[in-house]
């Protein structure tokens, strides 16, 4: 085990790695932090900010002479990286389940093999594929394999010709394409897992985007006990056929004709899992912590129904948000993550509110997103 005051590794310096920091510290371990941006909001509050690219060696090697361990978090950090470092320290989760979690080729087949139901989806290299992807597919989305997230890199396309027409706009780069589904909801569930094979999985949360980004995040999620338990297993199954040692999130699909399919997975903490800070007995970044440092795992129990927003750069369109519509309702927690550029659809911050039920603190939570958010309509 590494106990505090140990100095731990983080690369990636986003809002996630800001949240981890704090929890480090909370905890008494120092953090270094890896990442090029000299703004970065996890540099801002690390002990260490190595400004230097992921692949530079030299930063790399400050890393593992000076850290008893080292995470990321996020996916598209070079696993060729985190390999390396695993070479000279403990690194987790390792090079070789991110690189899984990189590619939705890869990552597909994985959920398959792991006994999972995916969306039917075929693989899209040239447009050779195109032609032979069966007519059941469309209309359907065309996703990059590798460097998407909240709705980047994927395109709807109704037939062959628009998804030719997609396939070269992204650069013929490889693809899936997915049949679009009609879902009845999409939930996400967040797990943990350490090196002696333990795991624990925190209550499921149900998801809502707009335009592919996550928009509101509602804990319990309004699905059967059944529904979550089947969830809650397969997330816990992938972690073990990855022989995950981390914090790990799966996102699945809820169709309207009952299926629980898997989309995709991040080898990290998770926008959706955020509520944990406020409403769980331990927070998704104290889990991480402690798989990092070999240290038992911690009750993940809801303690209250939770309702997450996210807060993006269209709160700002009108100059500073009403934050006293957050500040007057005494259920609510602020969380802001010191970016100094608000840009529309970057993710500033987010709140949560506490309820007796989920649809009570969902109710609440719409109050004040409607005040934080004047142009939106829904």
């Amino acid at each position: 085990m590494i106990f505090p005051d140990a100095m731990l590794g983080m690369l990636g310096g986003g809002q996630l790695g800001r949240m981890f920091t704090l929890a480090a510290h909370i905890m008494g371990y120092r953090v270094t932090v890896l990442d090029p941006d000299p703004l970065s909001p996890a540099g801002a509050v690390a002990d260490v900010h190595l400004k230097a690219a992921y692949q530079d060696i030299e930063a790399l090697q400050h890393l593992a002479d000076s850290c008893a361990a080292v995470t990321t978090e996020f996916e598209n950090v070079p696993a060729e990286s985190l390999r390396w470092l695993a070479k000279h320290c403990t690194v987790r989760p390792a090079g070789d389940a991110v690189a899984i979690a990189q590619d939705r080729i890869r990552e597909k087949a994985f959920f398959r093999a792991c006994g999972l139901g995916v969306a039917p989806y075929a693989v899209i290299e040239n447009e050779n594929d195109i032609s032979k992807a069966p007519a059941n597919l469309f209309p359907g989305i065309l996703k990059r394999a590798r460097f998407g997230y909240d709705g980047k890199g994927q395109t709807t396309v109704a037939n062959t010709g628009q998804a030719y027409a997609a396939f070269h706009k992204m650069g013929a780069d490889s693809c899936v394409l997915e049949q679009r589904l009609i879902l009845e909801r999409e939930v996400s569930v967040i797990v943990a897992r350490g090196e002696g094979g333990e795991g624990r999985s925190f209550p499921l949360a149900e998801n809502r985007h707009r335009k592919g980004i996550l928009d509101v995040s509602i804990v319990p999620a309004r699905v059967t006990h059944e529904l979550a338990a089947r969830a809650e297993a397969g997330a816990l199954r992938i972690a073990e056929q990855l022989n995950y040692v981390g914090v790990l999130a799966v996102e699945f699909f809820v169709t309207t004709a009952g299926e629980l399919l898997v989309n995709e997975m991040a080898p990290r903490p998770h926008n959706s899992g955020h509520y944990t800070i406020d409403a769980c007995a331990t927070s998704q970044f104290e889990q991480q912590v402690r798989t990092l440092c070999g240290l038992p795992l911690s009750d993940t129990r809801l303690l209250s129904p939770v309702v997450m927003v996210n807060l993006l750069g269209e709160a700002w369109a009108h100059g500073e948000p009403a934050w006293q519509q957050v500040f007057n309702l005494p259920e609510a927690k602020l969380h802001l993550y010191g970016k100094h550029e608000a840009r529309f659809g970057r993710k500033m911050g987010h709140y949560t509110v506490l309820g007796a039920s989920a649809e009570a603190a969902l109710a609440e939570a719409l109050k004040v997103r409607a005040a934080l958010y004047p142009d939106w309509t829904d």
